[in-house]
C-alpha cells in the first residue's frame, strides 16, 4: 500500500479530484482519504512514480506518508 500525504488535498472536492486522477492510471485502485491527515492510501498494482505523478499534474503534490 503506498500513502502519500498531500498538503493542498483539504475539501471534498479536493478528494474527489485526487481520487478521479489515480483512477485515470489504475481503475482498480483502492483510494482511501484521509482529509484531516492531508493523506492518501493507495493499493494498486500501478507504479508508485506513475501515481505520485498523476497527482503533480493534477495539481497535488505529495511525498510519501
Amino acid at each position: 500500500m503506498l500513502k502519500l500525504k498531500v498538503p493542498k488535498m483539504t475539501c471534498g472536492h479536493c478528494a474527489s479530484t485526487v481520487t478521479t486522477a489515480i483512477k485515470t492510471v489504475d481503475a482498480d485502485a483502492n483510494v482511501e482519504i484521509d482529509l484531516t491527515q492531508q493523506q492518501v492510501a493507495i493499493e494498486s498494482s500501478a507504479d508508485a512514480a506513475a501515481l505520485s505523478a498523476v497527482l503533480v499534474e493534477a495539481g497535488y503534490p505529495n511525498e510519501s506518508a
